[in-house]
């Protein structure tokens, strides 16, 4: 049985922009085809702030899969076997909030790629293969070939480490967290302050160095997304399911009131 492509990893690796809808509130299988129907890449499915359970969230990825969408999970660094359950019932990637420097992130790589790379135990149903994997030599090899794995950047002690995080082999991403980042810069929501720009700069130049993605989420505002996604910036959170049911509701009642 063929694997169902990583569409999101193949973009990025051929530098292409690769636009990620936020889910944090959302929790049936029409989310990723409203996804795919609103010119989504990839599914940013939150366990680090959403109140997503492994199943809630592994039977989102299950009905992501034959969308073309990409399934990935936000998990944080204490909670990476809730990564590795979700990479075996259907996620194709994983985000890790708040990685701070080389140790973390080839702890990253030592849970979610299979030997030689990395430590992931080999069971589940394995999604990508429809269930039907081949020897597990072949589909290990594949899914580590396949699966993205994402650090997230979000101070400033991690911005000082990006060289020697993108330089872990197995990392596919280095994703700038805007608004934590700000937040510890002393700029809090100033995601286009000097300091935020600087902090860009650096990770972006790790990211060229060693042949890694920059990502970029929080920033919302058409400018200053436009100036990052020319600086390089290729993994892109355009928003959450929350954020779009709020400013739609807002829209329209604003409209329907003014009648």
């Amino acid at each position: 049985m063929t694997m169902i492509e990583n569409a999101t990893k193949k973009k990025l690796r051929a530098g292409e922009l690769a636009l990620g809808f936020g889910v944090q509130h959302l929790r049936s299988a029409a989310t990723p085809m409203i996804a795919a129907a609103t010119g989504h890449d990839w599914l940013f499915i939150d366990m680090e702030h959403g109140a997503f359970s492994v199943q809630e969230a592994t039977q989102i990825c299950l009905a992501a899969l034959p969308t073309g969408v990409t399934p990935i999970v936000r998990v944080t660094a204490a909670t990476l076997d809730d990564g590795a359950r979700a990479l075996d019932n259907g996620a194709m990637g994983v985000i890790v909030a708040h990685v701070e420097d080389e140790s973390e992130a080839k702890r990253i790589v030592q849970a979610y790629r299979y030997p030689p790379h990395g430590k992931r135990s080999w069971g589940g149903p394995c999604a990508p293969y429809r269930f039907k994997p081949p020897a597990a030599a072949e589909a290990q090899d594949a899914l580590n070939e396949a699966i993205l794995l994402v650090a997230m950047i979000e101070s400033p002690e991690a911005v000082r480490n990006a060289d020697e995080i993108a330089a872990v082999e197995g990392i596919d991403v280095l994703l700038i967290g805007t608004s934590d980042l700000s937040a510890e810069l002393g700029v809090a929501g100033q995601i286009s302050h000097p300091l935020v720009q600087d902090a860009y700069q650096t990770v972006m130049a790790a990211c060229r160095a060693h042949g890694k993605t920059l990502g970029m989420g929080g920033v919302y505002d058409e400018t200053t997304a436009a100036a990052y996604v020319k600086l390089g910036a290729r993994m892109v959170l355009t928003g959450s399911d929350h954020s779009y049911l709020m400013a739609g509701a807002q829209a329209r009642s604003t409209v329907l009131r003014a009648i």
